[in-house]
């Protein structure tokens, strides 16, 4: 992975030429090839695709992840060319969608028509859908049909979706500050600064989780973090990371992924850092091993399952860390942070393929092929389905079925 640097829109449209297509090509000299997939593969589990769909042109070359939500029994998306749809969540049928127009990369155009660079996906409560952009702009609108409702200006790339959570909404920014926006108008409530912010990083923030009245999140420079819900007050912060090296690569410390909460404990990872277990309330470490990651940790049972940052999926205990099983079957297949579904541990790859692993031992059980492009975003599980968009916003739906 070739990082970039943060709070530059150029960079994205040079990602083609040099750091995002460097996260995913098999075609630079120094990123190793993917595995090649077993051609002899027999699937001991059964996959049904329910639907397919489309959303826009996805993330395109953006190098974000760009995933779905699903919320009462619809799929909302979203892709960085300016299209928001509704989907049924059981059939696929287009429930609604609209179209933003865009004024250019570099702002030239008509500076009359609205931004339109989603970007990280949507989040939906109730009656209200908040979105980010590229352009630094929160928009609210109404989740039955699209209707615009307010928008926020915060100046930074909003790469990431929003939570919204009781009278909140929370999100965060590519220059390390998070919101809490009001989310009947979206006014500022608060803003908490992380300060510096590592000039070269990896592509991406990590998602906010908020439970309990607390906000947590994995920081650009390897921190877990937790903040007040209520005032964006700083309660206390673990490292996962620590930045040492010679060069700023070897520095590189990203904490890019999901922080899991299970329980009272929390599961974060960095890269070229650490998979670390602390307790939610008071902040203090359970145990740690090195681990590094692009993505976020699942967990379910007695076990945490992660990809590391060769695209070797994992499996450990998660009262003290220690390991159950390593599959390395899809090694430099760039695989999405996992997504547990039933009994089976499920990423998505560069080449559009779904992976489903058991998860006892970490066998290869099933696969399918949404596409022929990457798959980033980790898969959404709800109940017996899961859901997976790749980067040309393309959408699957495929259940397990008992064999």
């Amino acid at each position: 992975m070739k990082p970039v640097l943060k709070n530059s829109l150029w960079v994205i449209a040079l990602s083609s030429l040099v750091v995002l297509a460097g996260c995913h090509s098999k075609k630079k000299d120094n990123v190793q090839p993917p595995t090649p997939l077993a051609k002899d593969f027999t699937p001991t589990a059964t996959v049904k695709e329910l639907w397919t769909a489309r959303v826009g042109d996805g993330a395109g070359m953006t190098g974000l992840r760009m995933r779905p939500v699903v919320s009462d029994g619809v799929l909302y998306a979203a892709s960085s060319d300016g299209e928001i749809a509704a989907f049924d969540a059981t059939t696929g049928k287009t429930v609604w969608s609209t179209k933003s127009s865009t004024h250019g990369w570099f702002g030239w155009g008509d500076k009359k028509r609205k931004d339109a660079f989603y970007a990280g996906g949507p989040a939906v409560d109730g009656d209200l859908l908040v979105i980010g952009t590229l352009d630094g702009h929160v928009y609210g609108v109404a989740s039955k049909d699209g209707a615009p409702r307010w928008e926020a200006n915060l100046k930074s790339e909003v790469v990431v979706a929003p939570v919204v959570v009781g009278p909140l909404v929370l999100v965060r920014t590519q220059d390390g500050r998070v919101y809490g926006l009001d989310r009947t108008n979206g006014d500022r409530r608060w803003v908490y600064d992380q300060g510096n912010v590592p000039l070269l990083s990896v592509r991406g923030n990590g998602p906010l989780l908020a439970a309990n009245g607390v906000v947590f999140f994995g920081s650009d420079d390897g921190k877990l973090v937790a903040l007040r819900q209520d005032t964006g007050d700083k309660l206390w912060e673990q490292t996962l990371a620590s930045g040492e090296g010679r060069t700023d690569i070897e520095r590189l410390d990203d904490a890019d992924g999901a922080v899991v909460l299970d329980g009272s404990t929390l599961y974060g990872t960095a890269y070229h850092g650490n998979l670390v277990a602390v307790d939610g309330p008071s902040g203090r470490p359970l145990w740690n091993r090195p681990f590094s990651s692009f993505g976020s940790a699942d967990v379910a049972g007695n076990a945490v399952y992660a990809v590391n940052d060769e695209s070797q999926v994992w499996a450990f205990d998660k009262t003290g860390g220690s390991d159950l099983w390593k599959n390395d079957a899809l090694k430099y297949r760039w695989l999405t942070s996992p997504a547990v579904q039933g009994k089976y541990v499920v990423v998505g790859d560069i080449e559009g393929y779904v992976h489903w692993l058991q998860t006892g031992d970490g066998a290869l059980a099933a696969r399918e092929r949404l596409s022929k492009k990457a798959i980033r975003a980790q898969p959404l599980v709800v109940g017996d389905t899961v859901y997976v968009e790749d980067i040309k916003g393309h959408i699957g739906a495929y259940r397990l079925l008992a064999r």
